[in-house]
């Protein structure tokens, strides 16, 4: 995937974790960053699932990876993951932050409640 008006390279990630999630008290499994406007939701396996979300509602239909070690390209139009530019750092959540996270709002039967 090259960049494209669906891509911004300079967009900063809204935070280390989901914006959503943070100012509700829940709780995420996996992270995804806009590649439009930085815009840090929780997955589709998420309870919230408010990446998609925000794709769909705001028309930003290319998510990004917000996990340490992933560097992939999702476009939620067609399904397919590819390569795509260097964004603005930081590239993931901390390091030390916990997966599921936060740890002090993931509930101890995390795993059922998974989608």
């Amino acid at each position: 995937m090259t960049e494209t008006s669906e891509i911004d390279p300079a967009a900063a990630p809204s935070g280390p974790g989901c914006l959503e999630c943070e100012n509700d008290g829940g709780w995420w499994f996996h992270l995804r960053r806009c590649a439009a406007c930085g815009h840090v939701g929780c997955c589709d396996s998420s309870p919230a699932q408010h990446a998609t979300a925000h794709a769909r509602s705001a028309g930003h239909p290319i998510l990004t990876s917000y996990e340490p070690g992933e560097y992939w390209f999702y476009d939620d139009r067609t399904g397919t993951a590819s390569e795509g530019p260097d964004l603005a750092v930081p590239r993931h959540h901390p390091e030390d932050q916990t997966v599921p996270g936060p740890a002090s709002r993931v509930p101890g039967d995390w795993v059922q409640r998974l989608h």
